[in-house]
């Protein structure tokens, strides 16, 4: 799970926001219909066709989580899930971006600086320097000790993303609590929630599966800039 990093000198740096704290100090928009433009332009997605070498890691995976999800902690979480699934999703390193995993990231937005660890970002960089952050994901797990409010933290990062990609384009994420996945968009300061996905439903993970593949159009097309 995201932590804060304190800066000395900064009473907000370090601060665990909630997410209303979040909508009222910068003045956000949270969207409660669930569709947007762009979510729908994200969610409009086709189960997707396996290979045989995916289709074997899918059902492994599936089923290890359905079996043993409820003992995890968020290392086991990300471990033994999360990474084969981002795989699977097709979000690792390319010739595009690069899958960076518990990178901190800051930026002082409005005045008020921002730090955070993301669980895993897809950005453009040189090895370890990140340059333009364009799709987060925060984890939280809350079978075992749950701590801190996951989708604030997606939200600080967006936030950060902006202030240093500096281009408008919107940022894409996912906020996950245990087996629940939402997907999430960010255009200016309006930001739009997905429905829950369940991770441990066949049919729910293989449209999670779509819809990360579905992002990679989406960056290779709109995002990217050379």
């Amino acid at each position: 799970m995201a932590k804060r990093i304190k800066s000395q000198g900064d009473e907000k740096a370090g601060k665990e926001w909630r997410e209303g704290e979040l909508i009222e100090t910068f003045k956000l928009n949270r969207i409660i219909t669930h569709s947007t433009p762009l979510m729908k332009e994200w969610l409009d997605v086709q189960p997707p066709e396996l290979n045989i070498y995916e289709q074997y890691n899918f059902d492994k995976n599936l089923t290890r989580a359905q079996t043993q999800i409820a003992g995890w902690n968020e290392e086991d979480l990300k471990m033994k899930f999360i990474s084969p699934i981002l795989e699977l999703g097709h979000l690792m390193d390319d010739g595009l971006a690069i899958g960076y995993f518990d990178k901190i990231i800051s930026a002082t937005v409005g005045g008020i600086k921002l730090i955070v660890k993301s669980d895993f970002m897809l950005a453009k960089g040189i090895l370890d320097v990140i340059k333009t952050p364009y799709f987060h994901f925060q984890e939280y797990k809350p079978y075992k000790n749950p701590s801190g409010d996951s989708m604030a933290q997606l939200l600080e990062a967006f936030l950060i993303a902006q202030e240093k990609n500096k281009n408008g384009k919107p940022i894409y994420g996912v906020d996950i609590m245990g087996v629940n996945w939402r997907f999430v968009v960010m255009e200016g300061k309006d930001y739009c929630i997905s429905n829950i996905f369940n991770s441990i439903d066949s049919a729910d993970l293989l449209t999670i599966i779509a819809v990360l593949r579905k992002f990679k159009y989406i960056l290779e097309t709109n995002l990217f800039e050379v």
